[in-house]
Protein backbone atom coordinates (compact mmCIF):
# COMPACT_ATOMS: atom_id res chain seq x y z
CA UNK A 1 0.00 0.00 0.00
CA UNK A 2 1.34 3.44 -0.89
CA UNK A 3 1.59 5.59 2.40
CA UNK A 4 0.52 9.47 1.62
CA UNK A 5 2.82 11.84 3.84
CA UNK A 6 1.48 15.06 4.88
CA UNK A 7 3.85 18.33 4.51
CA UNK A 8 4.24 18.99 7.89
CA UNK A 9 7.85 19.33 8.25
CA UNK A 10 7.73 23.09 8.69
CA UNK A 11 5.67 23.15 11.46
CA UNK A 12 8.30 21.22 13.77
CA UNK A 13 10.44 22.17 16.33
CA UNK A 14 14.35 22.52 15.73
CA UNK A 15 17.10 22.51 18.03
CA UNK A 16 20.76 22.23 18.06
CA UNK A 17 19.96 18.90 20.16
CA UNK A 18 18.22 17.11 17.89
CA UNK A 19 17.93 18.28 14.00
CA UNK A 20 15.88 15.58 13.35
CA UNK A 21 12.37 14.54 15.06
CA UNK A 22 13.03 11.36 16.87
CA UNK A 23 10.53 9.35 15.13
CA UNK A 24 12.18 9.53 11.70
CA UNK A 25 15.97 8.82 12.67
CA UNK A 26 17.82 5.90 11.93
CA UNK A 27 17.37 2.93 14.78
CA UNK A 28 19.55 0.24 12.98
CA UNK A 29 23.11 0.02 14.33
CA UNK A 30 24.06 -1.74 10.64
CA UNK A 31 23.45 1.98 9.60
CA UNK A 32 27.06 2.83 10.35
CA UNK A 33 28.18 -0.27 8.70
CA UNK A 34 31.39 0.66 6.67
CA UNK A 35 30.77 2.07 2.94
CA UNK A 36 33.12 -0.61 1.76
CA UNK A 37 31.50 -3.64 3.22
CA UNK A 38 27.75 -2.76 2.10
CA UNK A 39 25.67 -4.73 0.00
CA UNK A 40 23.02 -2.68 -2.35
CA UNK A 41 19.75 -1.27 -0.67
CA UNK A 42 16.13 -0.30 -1.92
CA UNK A 43 13.25 1.14 -0.28
CA UNK A 44 11.24 -1.83 1.18
CA UNK A 45 8.05 -0.70 -0.20
CA UNK A 46 6.59 2.17 -2.17
CA UNK A 47 6.02 5.74 -1.06
CA UNK A 48 4.14 8.73 -2.18
CA UNK A 49 4.99 12.29 -1.80
CA UNK A 50 2.16 14.87 -2.75
CA UNK A 51 3.14 18.97 -3.05
CA UNK A 52 4.66 21.60 -5.70
CA UNK A 53 7.50 22.46 -7.79
CA UNK A 54 10.05 25.09 -6.87
CA UNK A 55 10.69 27.04 -9.77
CA UNK A 56 7.39 26.18 -12.52
CA UNK A 57 5.13 25.66 -9.33
CA UNK A 58 3.24 22.78 -11.07
CA UNK A 59 1.41 20.53 -8.72
CA UNK A 60 3.35 17.40 -8.63
CA UNK A 61 2.98 13.66 -7.05
CA UNK A 62 6.07 11.10 -6.55
CA UNK A 63 5.96 7.96 -5.73
CA UNK A 64 9.30 6.38 -4.90
CA UNK A 65 9.24 2.22 -5.16
CA UNK A 66 11.51 -0.86 -4.75
CA UNK A 67 13.70 -1.40 -7.66
CA UNK A 68 16.16 -4.54 -8.67
CA UNK A 69 19.84 -4.57 -7.82
CA UNK A 70 21.82 -2.43 -10.36
CA UNK A 71 18.88 -0.51 -11.61
CA UNK A 72 20.17 2.51 -9.53
CA UNK A 73 18.56 5.80 -9.56
CA UNK A 74 15.69 6.48 -12.47
CA UNK A 75 12.84 8.69 -12.55
CA UNK A 76 9.89 8.08 -14.62
CA UNK A 77 7.52 10.26 -16.26
CA UNK A 78 3.85 8.63 -15.57
CA UNK A 79 2.36 11.80 -16.97
CA UNK A 80 4.02 11.42 -20.52
CA UNK A 81 3.31 8.92 -23.38
CA UNK A 82 4.75 5.40 -22.50
CA UNK A 83 5.98 6.42 -19.46
CA UNK A 84 9.31 7.18 -20.45
CA UNK A 85 12.63 6.63 -17.88
CA UNK A 86 15.31 8.84 -17.16
CA UNK A 87 18.17 7.11 -15.46
CA UNK A 88 19.85 9.79 -13.10
CA UNK A 89 23.45 9.88 -14.69
CA UNK A 90 25.81 12.62 -15.91
CA UNK A 91 25.56 11.60 -19.47
CA UNK A 92 21.67 12.56 -19.09
CA UNK A 93 22.55 16.02 -17.74
CA UNK A 94 21.14 19.10 -19.32
CA UNK A 95 23.25 22.27 -18.14
CA UNK A 96 20.64 25.10 -16.27
CA UNK A 97 21.01 27.46 -14.17
CA UNK A 98 20.45 27.17 -10.51
CA UNK A 99 19.16 23.39 -10.17
CA UNK A 100 20.17 19.71 -11.84
CA UNK A 101 18.37 19.24 -14.74
CA UNK A 102 18.29 15.50 -16.76
CA UNK A 103 16.74 14.81 -20.04
CA UNK A 104 16.43 11.73 -21.99
CA UNK A 105 14.52 11.75 -25.60
CA UNK A 106 11.93 14.68 -24.83
CA UNK A 107 11.46 13.63 -21.64
CA UNK A 108 12.62 15.74 -18.88
CA UNK A 109 13.01 15.98 -15.01
CA UNK A 110 14.16 19.27 -13.06
CA UNK A 111 15.46 20.46 -9.66
CA UNK A 112 16.56 17.00 -9.16
CA UNK A 113 19.17 17.51 -6.37
CA UNK A 114 17.36 17.52 -3.65
CA UNK A 115 15.44 13.97 -3.71
CA UNK A 116 18.77 12.30 -5.12
CA UNK A 117 20.38 14.11 -1.94
CA UNK A 118 18.02 12.25 0.27
CA UNK A 119 18.83 8.43 -1.75
CA UNK A 120 22.31 8.37 -1.83
CA UNK A 121 22.44 9.97 1.36
CA UNK A 122 20.67 7.20 2.85
CA UNK A 123 22.67 4.73 0.72
CA UNK A 124 19.74 3.80 -1.14
CA UNK A 125 21.27 2.53 -4.67
CA UNK A 126 18.16 1.33 -6.35
CA UNK A 127 14.91 3.26 -6.61
CA UNK A 128 12.37 3.80 -8.89
CA UNK A 129 11.07 7.65 -8.95
CA UNK A 130 8.07 8.39 -10.25
CA UNK A 131 6.97 12.09 -11.42
CA UNK A 132 3.42 13.15 -12.68
CA UNK A 133 4.60 16.72 -13.55
CA UNK A 134 8.62 18.04 -14.38
CA UNK A 135 9.89 18.71 -10.72
CA UNK A 136 9.46 16.67 -7.20
CA UNK A 137 7.93 18.65 -4.89
CA UNK A 138 10.13 21.29 -3.07
CA UNK A 139 8.49 20.75 0.24
CA UNK A 140 10.37 22.74 2.74
CA UNK A 141 13.29 23.33 0.49
CA UNK A 142 15.66 20.42 1.67
CA UNK A 143 15.33 16.67 1.69
CA UNK A 144 13.37 15.97 4.81
CA UNK A 145 10.51 15.41 3.42
CA UNK A 146 12.08 12.38 0.99
CA UNK A 147 14.04 11.39 4.12
CA UNK A 148 10.74 10.81 6.06
CA UNK A 149 9.53 9.13 3.11
CA UNK A 150 12.21 6.89 2.98
CA UNK A 151 12.47 5.99 6.86
CA UNK A 152 8.27 5.07 6.12
CA UNK A 153 8.88 2.80 3.77
CA UNK A 154 12.05 1.38 5.19
CA UNK A 155 15.29 0.01 3.93
CA UNK A 156 15.65 -3.57 2.13
CA UNK A 157 18.92 -5.10 1.67
CA UNK A 158 20.11 -6.92 -1.29
CA UNK A 159 22.24 -9.35 -2.64
CA UNK A 160 24.42 -7.84 -5.14
CA UNK A 161 27.04 -6.14 -4.08
CA UNK A 162 27.44 -1.83 -4.16
CA UNK A 163 28.92 0.03 -6.83
CA UNK A 164 31.53 1.95 -6.17
CA UNK A 165 32.61 5.45 -8.04
CA UNK A 166 36.02 6.34 -6.56
CA UNK A 167 38.26 8.96 -6.97
CA UNK A 168 41.48 7.57 -8.44
CA UNK A 169 43.65 10.34 -8.47
CA UNK A 170 44.01 13.47 -7.61
CA UNK A 171 41.22 16.20 -9.40
CA UNK A 172 40.41 19.98 -9.41
CA UNK A 173 37.22 21.11 -10.91
CA UNK A 174 37.23 25.27 -11.83
CA UNK A 175 35.44 27.40 -14.10
CA UNK A 176 36.63 30.70 -16.16
CA UNK A 177 32.94 31.85 -15.30
CA UNK A 178 33.13 30.87 -11.68
CA UNK A 179 35.43 31.92 -8.74
CA UNK A 180 34.71 28.50 -7.16
CA UNK A 181 36.19 25.15 -7.06
CA UNK A 182 35.99 21.65 -6.34
CA UNK A 183 39.72 19.45 -5.38
CA UNK A 184 38.84 15.36 -4.86
CA UNK A 185 41.25 13.28 -3.73
CA UNK A 186 41.32 8.99 -3.07
CA UNK A 187 39.83 8.13 0.24
CA UNK A 188 38.50 5.25 1.71
CA UNK A 189 35.13 6.39 2.25
CA UNK A 190 32.71 9.51 1.42
CA UNK A 191 33.85 13.01 2.71
CA UNK A 192 32.66 16.29 1.57
CA UNK A 193 34.09 19.94 3.18
CA UNK A 194 32.16 22.98 2.04
CA UNK A 195 33.54 26.55 1.81
CA UNK A 196 30.65 29.32 1.78
CA UNK A 197 31.82 33.11 1.42
CA UNK A 198 29.21 35.14 -0.12
CA UNK A 199 31.74 38.44 0.54
CA UNK A 200 29.04 41.32 1.39
CA UNK A 201 26.06 40.13 2.69
CA UNK A 202 24.08 38.81 5.60
CA UNK A 203 25.30 35.49 5.15
CA UNK A 204 28.42 35.06 7.28
CA UNK A 205 31.35 32.88 5.74
CA UNK A 206 31.19 29.07 6.90
CA UNK A 207 31.66 25.96 6.48
CA UNK A 208 30.82 22.49 7.31
CA UNK A 209 32.35 18.71 7.17
CA UNK A 210 30.63 15.46 6.57
CA UNK A 211 31.25 11.87 5.97
CA UNK A 212 28.43 10.58 4.38
CA UNK A 213 26.46 7.73 6.04
CA UNK A 214 22.46 7.68 6.78
CA UNK A 215 22.80 8.91 10.13
CA UNK A 216 25.42 11.47 9.55
CA UNK A 217 22.64 12.54 6.49
CA UNK A 218 19.55 12.43 8.17
CA UNK A 219 20.65 14.32 11.75
CA UNK A 220 23.55 16.59 10.27
CA UNK A 221 22.45 17.65 6.64
CA UNK A 222 18.80 16.67 5.48
CA UNK A 223 17.41 19.36 6.97
CA UNK A 224 19.23 22.08 5.49
CA UNK A 225 17.12 24.17 2.94
CA UNK A 226 17.66 26.23 -0.13
CA UNK A 227 17.93 29.92 0.25
CA UNK A 228 18.05 32.97 -1.65
CA UNK A 229 18.48 36.54 -1.68
CA UNK A 230 16.15 38.54 -1.46
CA UNK A 231 17.12 40.89 -3.94
CA UNK A 232 17.09 38.08 -5.99
CA UNK A 233 13.61 36.55 -5.47
CA UNK A 234 11.86 39.63 -7.88
CA UNK A 235 14.28 39.07 -10.69
CA UNK A 236 13.58 35.40 -10.52
CA UNK A 237 10.00 35.40 -10.35
CA UNK A 238 9.98 37.74 -13.11
CA UNK A 239 11.56 35.06 -14.86
CA UNK A 240 8.44 33.15 -14.11
CA UNK A 241 10.24 31.10 -11.69
CA UNK A 242 9.11 30.49 -7.92
CA UNK A 243 5.95 31.18 -8.43
CA UNK A 244 4.09 29.63 -5.36
CA UNK A 245 7.26 29.84 -3.48
CA UNK A 246 7.26 31.33 0.23
CA UNK A 247 9.70 32.11 2.72
CA UNK A 248 8.62 28.63 4.48
CA UNK A 249 10.46 26.99 0.99
CA UNK A 250 13.29 28.49 0.73
CA UNK A 251 14.98 30.86 3.25
CA UNK A 252 15.37 33.92 1.95
CA UNK A 253 18.02 36.32 3.44
CA UNK A 254 17.08 40.55 3.67
CA UNK A 255 18.81 43.10 4.45
CA UNK A 256 18.41 42.58 8.19
CA UNK A 257 18.83 38.72 8.15
CA UNK A 258 16.28 35.81 7.69
CA UNK A 259 12.78 36.69 6.56
CA UNK A 260 9.83 35.04 8.18
CA UNK A 261 11.54 32.33 9.21
CA UNK A 262 14.62 31.32 11.63
CA UNK A 263 17.85 29.07 11.37
CA UNK A 264 18.06 25.49 12.00
CA UNK A 265 21.31 26.08 12.39
CA UNK A 266 24.19 28.49 12.18
CA UNK A 267 26.15 27.24 9.20
CA UNK A 268 22.81 25.96 7.34
CA UNK A 269 23.39 27.35 4.19
CA UNK A 270 26.81 25.36 3.77
CA UNK A 271 25.02 22.51 4.98
CA UNK A 272 22.41 23.07 2.12
CA UNK A 273 25.00 23.44 -0.23
CA UNK A 274 26.84 20.26 0.86
CA UNK A 275 23.58 18.42 0.28
CA UNK A 276 23.27 19.75 -3.50
CA UNK A 277 26.43 18.02 -3.93
CA UNK A 278 25.44 14.77 -2.47
CA UNK A 279 22.82 15.10 -4.78
CA UNK A 280 25.04 16.38 -7.96
CA UNK A 281 27.32 13.70 -7.58
CA UNK A 282 24.91 10.57 -7.62
CA UNK A 283 25.07 11.41 -11.14
CA UNK A 284 27.90 9.00 -10.95
CA UNK A 285 25.70 6.23 -11.31
CA UNK A 286 26.91 4.33 -8.28
CA UNK A 287 28.18 5.15 -4.25
CA UNK A 288 30.96 7.81 -4.65
CA UNK A 289 34.33 7.59 -2.82
CA UNK A 290 36.73 9.80 -2.08
CA UNK A 291 37.36 13.06 0.07
CA UNK A 292 36.14 15.85 -1.64
CA UNK A 293 36.28 19.99 -0.69
CA UNK A 294 34.34 22.24 -2.71
CA UNK A 295 34.83 26.03 -2.23
CA UNK A 296 31.76 28.29 -3.35
CA UNK A 297 30.88 25.48 -5.92
CA UNK A 298 27.52 25.74 -7.40
CA UNK A 299 25.43 22.49 -9.71
CA UNK A 300 28.07 23.54 -12.74
CA UNK A 301 30.87 22.45 -10.94
CA UNK A 302 29.79 19.85 -9.22
CA UNK A 303 28.88 18.49 -12.40
CA UNK A 304 32.51 18.69 -13.59
CA UNK A 305 34.11 16.70 -10.99
CA UNK A 306 31.38 14.06 -11.84
CA UNK A 307 32.63 13.76 -14.96
CA UNK A 308 36.20 14.11 -13.84
CA UNK A 309 35.79 10.64 -11.80
CA UNK A 310 34.31 8.94 -14.40
CA UNK A 311 36.74 9.70 -17.05
CA UNK A 312 39.53 8.87 -14.86
CA UNK A 313 37.59 5.51 -13.45
CA UNK A 314 39.91 2.66 -14.48
CA UNK A 315 37.02 0.34 -14.45
CA UNK A 316 33.58 -0.51 -12.97
CA UNK A 317 34.13 -1.93 -8.72
CA UNK A 318 31.81 -3.91 -6.98
CA UNK A 319 33.25 -3.56 -3.61
CA UNK A 320 33.64 -7.19 -1.59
Amino acid sequence: MIARLASSLAKREWTSASRIPRAFQPTRSSESASMSSRRQRTIARPVLIEGFGLFGGADVRMSLLPAEPHTGLVFERVDLPGRPSIPARIEYLVTQPRRTVLQKGSARVEMVEHVLAALAGMWIDNCRIQLDALEPPIGDGSSLESVEAILHAGVAEQAALKVQVPVSASLVATSPNERGSIQAEPASNWTIRYDLDYGDTVIRPQSFTATITPEEFVREIAFARTFVLESEVAMLKARGFGQRATPQNLLVFGQNGIVENRMRAADECARHKLLDCIGDFALCGGCPVGHFHAIQSGHHLNHGIVEQMLQKRPSQRRSA
